[in-house]
């Protein structure tokens, strides 16, 4: 499978795009459900999330936990605003940088659609940002490192 593109769009966004070897319903399903989700969305190797919850409907809640083998961790909250299964979802999520209890980053507005390409899903997540300084603050963190670990993950998972 094709591994994970970013690019930045405007002042404020950032656009990441990636297939995976599955229909749109299970990548939507894999990027909704608690159980799922704790099973991939790890970031890199060592790394756990012994909290994962997700409530798939809008005003649903959501808040990941992860913690690597020194105890040291952060978090993200935020709560749906549109579910469109299996082709679109809509959330905001603010980061907590320090564990147990940091100062959340700005809302981070999320839009992500899985869209049929043959046997393949194609995702596009475009996330906008408040302003410029936190999206490049955001890219600074190497962000699409972790994420692509989550998903190589993922593309495990359907190979099975």
């Amino acid at each position: 499978m094709s591994k994970l593109t970013l690019q930045t769009e405007g002042d404020t966004g950032i656009v990441v795009t990636r297939r995976f070897a599955a229909p749109p319903e299970a990548v939507f399903r894999a990027h909704t459900e608690p159980d799922l989700i704790q099973q991939w969305c790890l970031g890199p190797d060592g790394w756990t999330m012994p909290v994962c919850l997700s409530e798939p409907r809008p005003g649903g809640h959501i808040r990941y936990e992860w913690q690597n083998a020194d105890g040291a961790g952060f978090y993200l909250t935020g709560e749906f605003v549109l579910l469109e299964a299996p082709h679109r979802i809509i959330h905001i999520e603010r980061m907590h940088l320090g564990f147990p209890g940091g100062d959340p980053t700005p809302d981070n507005r999320i839009e992500t659609t899985f869209t049929a390409d043959g046997d393949c899903t194609l995702m596009v997540m475009r996330m906008t940002l408040p302003d410029e300084a936190t999206r490049t603050a955001m890219l600074s963190t190497g962000m699409e490192h972790g994420m692509e670990a989550g998903y190589v993950r993922l593309d495990r998972r359907w190979a099975e």
